[in-house]
């Protein structure tokens, strides 16, 4: 054929393979507008389609190949590649919750969002298997973000923005591969190959409702003849995709049945019945009929009410339950007298607020073929030509592993998606850590992390790559796994609250003992290796049993913990004193032991030199009594502060603003501080 150089260089070539019809547009973009050169409607001979899915896969070929030739004679060139579309009728959607955590505050990276948008997409899939118990095997041809979560707070845009966790809501769409399959080995028949593939509802929807109108909640359903796809919008995102198998057919049955003719004239009855007042027809037995448009709208009647109501509830039930503001219709089903105002009853909305799209959304389309009125039955052709510029796919053939793996190729294509494809966890790709330990310090929870493992790693055609290399046709990858990381160990010695010795003053010399702690109820030292559940109590005391278990002493009859008697289970703090005798032993402050009766009577004169004093403890007054003296420590145990409940790093106690320690003497009045310094 004679080549045509009136037309720019690159022209889109769309097809919209239909139930009923095919239908065929070339033209390309300039600026913003979007100019038809040539456009090609082919009704089926035969009934090759139903309910949006090919049957005869030859059948459709030929008459894709129809369509081809009839627009390369209109165009003057040859065309070689071209933009298809899967109807909704076999369309599965998902929402996946995706979500990463950091050990401490990062930067969002746009590799970090992609990642998060990966995460979500692979739980959407799972829920997707889940539903269908690996009867078939479904390929995600797409997903759009409904939300962001900046930690745990909805957010527009991650990217620079610091979190210690982010999170994404992802509505994935899926379709089956034989269905995929079917729609290439068609377009095969015809010597075409596909350039982009998009879902029938997505590119309506990208002509019907622009981005600035998502704001809205806003149903579109596209009425074609064998289904009747549906999306809606709210704040911005696409919330959901469905479909219904009701369409344009079910009707042109109704007149099949009513007005006893074949399945091709009832369609002309049913199309010139919603332009022309009446329509002359031959029935099955040859004899010549006449009918009014108010015969077939009769007729049609019971099955658009059927349709409004069933289109009614799909978009409620994506809606969450309710209604929504309007609804655009488009597609040739959607044309026939009353179908608005049904489905606007059926919404319970004002009949203005559901209208068909046709040339109010293709202001930015110019028809330059003449004979083409911008109609509803246009808008999902063309949002096919203009998925073109948006998107560019394909399907493409890697290896991983030596094993072979087709992808739908959206032009960002990475080792990831491979990876997913061939069943490879998320987690098997990145680095894992090993086990927590979650105990409890002093009644309050503490978790330590386990070590980070190594990434994956992966080759790509011999070359060391990261998991977001772009792959493109006959790649071959080889992922080795990720590894887990250790698990976590902690001692009770690398606790900050832990210190690894306490000294005692016995009999005048410094004790230096080791430190403690009850672990589950049992003393431990500091090499004790934490265990998951444990209970861990730091002590920052000795009991007096337990001093002299340490000193591998035996128990005297009598022991002093400044200077007053003391029991076994008494304790004993930092720098406490500690005194006593034992037989045989000869005190200090006399040559000889005292006896027993001039002890008694120096313990009964002691008495009788015990005081009292007032002293103020954190703002609060106590008097101390029974004792002749008295050191900080007293001042603590009458005031009830606990040690043990740690509020800080470092315990402070001061005496009238000078810091002391626990066995600093007090006197009246006093003014005593204790407090947790940060």
């Amino acid at each position: 054929m004679p080549e045509n150089n009136t037309y720019p260089g690159q022209m889109v070539f769309g097809l919209d393979i239909g139930t009923r019809s095919i239908v065929g547009t070339v033209g390309y973009k300039e600026n913003e507008q979007f100019n038809v050169v040539a456009q090609c409607v082919k009704t089926h001979d035969t009934r090759a389609m139903l309910d949006g899915q090919i049957h005869d896969i030859q059948k459709v070929g030929e008459t894709v190949s129809y369509v081809k030739k009839q627009l390369e004679e209109k165009i003057g060139r040859p065309l070689k590649n071209v933009c298809i579309a899967a109807a909704g009728r076999v369309l599965k959607t998902a929402i996946g919750f995706g979500e990463l955590e950091f050990e401490e505050e990062t930067t969002i990276t746009t590799e970090h969002i992609y990642s998060l948008d990966l995460a979500g997409t692979e739980k959407a899939q799972d829920k997707i298997l889940q539903q269908e118990s690996g009867k078939e095997k479904y390929v995600c041809v797409g997903y759009s973000v409904v939300k962001y979560y900046l930690n745990d707070y909805v957010i527009t845009n991650l990217e620079g923005h610091k979190a210690t966790k982010i999170g994404a809501e992802v509505l994935a769409t899926f379709l089956p591969e034989d269905v995929i399959d079917g729609l290439y080995k068609a377009v095969e028949i015809a010597g075409l190959e596909v350039e982009t593939l998009t879902l029938e509802p997505i590119a309506a929807i990208n002509v019907a409702i622009p981005q600035q109108y998502r704001l809205l909640n806003i149903a579109l359903v596209d009425v074609g003849a064998g289904t009747s796809d549906i999306c809606v919008t709210k704040d911005g995102s696409i919330i959901g995709y469905g479909m219904i198998p009701y369409a344009g057919d079910k009707l042109t049955e109704k007149i099949v049945q009513n007005f006893l003719v074949d399945f091709q004239t009832a369609e002309t009855i049913k199309q010139m019945g919603v332009r022309k007042k009446t329509v002359t027809y031959k029935d099955i037995m040859g004899i010549s009929q006449k009918a009014t448009k108010q015969q077939m709208l009769q007729a049609v009647e019971g099955s658009i009410d059927e349709m409004t109501t069933a289109i009614a509830e799909k978009i409620k039930e994506l809606n969450g339950g309710n209604s929504v503001s309007a609804v655009f219709v488009v597609g040739g089903g959607g044309k026939i007298e009353t179908f608005t105002d049904k489905l606007a009853k059926a919404l319970d909305l004002p009949k203005e607020r559901v209208a068909l799209r046709g040339e109010e959304v293709l202001g930015s389309v110019n028809m330059l073929q003449e004979g083409i009125k911008k109609d509803p039955i246009l808008v999902t052709p063309i949002g096919i030509c203009l998925n073109f510029y948006d998107q560019k796919n394909n399907f493409i053939f890697v290896h991983v592993n030596e094993e072979r793996v087709k992808l739908y190729d959206n032009d960002k294509l990475t080792v990831v998606d491979a990876a997913l494809q061939i069943g490879l966890p998320y987690e098997r790709l990145f680095p894992r850590r090993g086990s927590d330990i979650v105990f409890e310090v002093n009644g309050k929870q503490r978790i330590i992390r386990g070590k980070q493992g190594e990434a994956a790693v992966i080759t790509l055609n011999g070359a060391v790559v990261g998991l977001t290399a772009k792959i493109k046709q006959g790649d071959r990858i080889v992922i080795q796994d990720s590894t887990v990381g250790e698990a976590a160990e902690y001692t009770v010695g690398s606790l900050p609250e832990y210190s690894s010795t306490i000294e005692f003053i016995v009999n005048d010399k410094k004790v230096v003992c080791p430190k403690f702690a009850m672990v589950n109820k049992k003393l431990e030292s500091e090499f004790y290796q934490i265990q998951n559940k444990d209970k861990v109590e730091i002590l920052s005391y000795y009991t007096v049993e337990q001093l002299f278990q340490f000193m591998d002493m035996e128990l005297p009859n009598e022991v002093y913990v400044n200077h007053e008697i003391a029991g076994l289970d008494d304790k004993i703090y930092e720098n406490f004193k500690v005194e006593f005798t034992v037989p045989g032993m000869k005190p200090e402050t006399t040559e000889e032991q005292e006896a027993p009766k001039e002890q008694e009577e120096k313990k009964e004169k002691s008495k009788e030199k015990l005081n009292a004093i007032k002293v103020q403890v954190n703002d609060k007054f106590f008097v101390l009594t029974g004792k002749d003296s008295y050191v900080l420590v007293d001042a603590m145990d009458i005031s009830g502060f606990q040690v043990t409940d740690l509020k800080g790093e470092k315990l402070i106690t001061k005496i009238n603003n000078q810091l002391a320690d626990f066995a600093t003497p007090i006197q009246d009045g006093d003014e005593i501080a204790i407090y947790w310094e940060k």
